[in-house]
């Protein structure tokens, strides 16, 4: 067998599919997580600086945004691990399906170990279906205010309707209501939107939200093709092409 022989059976052995899903997920998870832990951090520093005069009205904003960022470190831990069993399990059924190891072929172990990756996967692309909503009210959150913004800096002819316009943190459950003083308007809220922090985590929070989405994209991959493969080693095992128990 030549060396041309060999280079095409060690491609055919490739799961290309579950490969492009794991670089997806991979990309993702690590903009999703970097930006997102970054992006909680500078919110942190905005409200503290500009919405919030007493340390005990954005207490309880510190704690949760602390409980969240462990909650990144937990996550970009949980899916490198699934991301790389996904690929061993598509590498197993591609080479099973396509009968390349001599006597290794499709066993019932094998067929039950896919259909329980297809349920998890299912499942963990509906849960983070609600992670990829989550993650656009932040986005959401800077572009009215970044709009507000904009609106300033046309009127500034007229001060008295600028200073009208307010964005405020404690309409969006950042502060409590008794939150002093909780809003920035005119002039003060141009000011904030000009700062490096509010460009910098109005990115951040975009990339985290693309994040999700590059994500969420690498885990409907994966449920298709763990679910093709599924269907081939179904296919393979009521053939009898050496179904093992």
């Amino acid at each position: 067998m030549g060396c041309y022989d060999c280079c095409m059976r060690c491609l055919g052995r490739v799961p290309y599919c579950s490969l492009a899903a794991t670089l997806l997920c991979f990309s993702g998870i690590a903009l999703f997580c970097g930006c997102g832990h970054q992006a909680l951090t500078e919110t942190e520093r905005l409200i503290e600086t500009y919405f919030a005069r007493n340390q005990k009205d954005y207490d309880t904003l510190v704690y949760i945004i602390e409980y969240f960022q462990y909650f990144i470190y937990g996550l970009a831990s949980f899916f490198f691990l699934y991301c790389i069993i996904l690929l061993a399990e598509g590498f197993y059924t591609t080479s099973a399906a396509k009968q390349t190891f001599g006597e290794f072929r499709s066993t019932m172990c094998g067929r039950c170990l896919s259909s329980s990756f297809i349920v998890m996967t299912y499942l963990l692309a509906a849960l983070w279906m609600l992670v990829f909503a989550f993650s656009a009210l932040p986005v959401y959150f800077f572009y009215n205010m970044d709009a507000t913004c904009h609106t300033i800096d046309v009127l500034t002819e007229t001060p008295t309707s600028i200073n009208q316009l307010c964005v405020d943190a404690r309409q969006f459950g950042l502060l409590p209501r008794d939150a002093v003083p909780g809003k920035a308007c005119g002039m003060t809220l141009s000011t904030v939107c000009k700062t490096r922090e509010y460009r910098m985590t109005y990115d951040l929070y975009i990339a985290a939200f693309a994040g999700a989405g590059i994500t969420l994209l690498s885990l409907l991959t994966y449920t298709a093709s763990t679910t093709y493969n599924f269907a081939v080693l179904r296919y393979l095992g009521r053939k009898g092409i050496g179904a093992r128990r």
